[in-house]
């Protein structure tokens, strides 16, 4: 097996055909290689690998991720080579979600590590500490202990100016965005809106998609403002599905969508449930 790779002025140049032509950006995550091969031959630009989705796939929410339950970076580095980039063709290119408050290793050694098996790009969430209420006691506790934004910051900063990677930002609150945008100017921002809802493991959190779409447009504007260059990208909350994703794009100004649950878990527990539930309903001839 030899993977094919993309190299990063390859990646940038097939993002901006795509913004000149206006055809959405689409990045999708995925926690199997029949996934990633299913997406790649979809369409999609990027793939997205990180602990999350590996999770995911095995039957919990994404945000199982949060609780210390697993080395993330090490799951994303060892089923992004083995998993996902052995099943894809060379059209989509890999983005890793890295952990870059992990205390046990040097951010550098694991983006060269990223490099050296092919993927060229990564991003802050795998997890980010965005994902916790600012506003709350454990916010505090891991802040006060050194896990920062900071430090996601400065992980896209050292990949894309010292190591030439494509980096693509996420944020979920406006404040988050903003530092973001401003000190990583990272080549792609997604303003996450909150965990996508629907099936067995989705939250509601009473968000609209007219609401998703006003908030995920007020943080577009002020991160434009910052970095005019940015590509942006909608995620999470009422984006469900592809009516929701239509209407992202026909309400706000981004480029594209990132799907997680919404083209993975969401339409594997359909196509299950529907194919075994017909098969646990077949009885014996008379």
């Amino acid at each position: 097996m030899i993977t094919q790779r993309l190299t990063t002025e390859q990646i940038l140049a097939n993002l901006r055909s795509k913004v000149e032509r206006r055809v959405p950006l689409m990045i999708a995550s995925a926690g199997s290689g029949l996934v990633a091969k299913l997406l790649e031959q979809c369409g999609v630009d990027c793939v997205n690998t990180f602990s999350g989705a590996r999770l995911r796939a095995n039957g919990m929410g994404t945000m199982a991720m949060m609780w210390p339950i697993l080395d993330s970076n090490r799951q994303t580095l060892d089923y992004t080579r083995e998993d996902i980039l052995p099943a894809m063709g060379g059209k989509a290119f890999v983005c890793a979600c890295l952990n870059a408050n992990d205390p046990l290793k040097d951010m550098r050694m694991v983006l060269e590590e990223c490099k050296a098996m092919g993927v060229m790009s990564v991003s802050n969430i795998g997890p980010s500490i965005s994902y916790v209420d600012h506003d709350s006691e454990i916010f505090r506790v891991l802040t006060s202990a050194g896990i920062t934004l900071q430090n996601e910051i400065d992980m896209l900063r050292l990949a894309k100016e010292e190591m030439g990677m494509v980096t693509i930002g996420l944020g979920f609150t406006e404040e988050d965005s903003l530092a973001i945008a401003e000190q990583a100017k990272p080549h792609i921002f997604c303003y996450h809106a909150g965990t996508t809802k629907g099936g067995l493991r989705g939250y509601d959190n009473g968000m609209t998609i007219e609401d998703t779409a006003r908030q995920t447009e007020a943080v577009y504007q002020k991160v434009r403002a910052l970095h005019p260059e940015v590509l942006l990208v909608a995620h999470g909350a009422a984006m469900e599905n592809p009516a929701d994703a239509q209407y992202m794009l026909n309400h706000t100004s981004g480029h594209g969508f990132w799907t997680g649950s919404s083209t993975e878990r969401l339409p594997i527990e359909r196509a299950v449930t529907q194919a075994a539930s017909e098969f646990a309903a077949l009885r014996f001839g008379k």
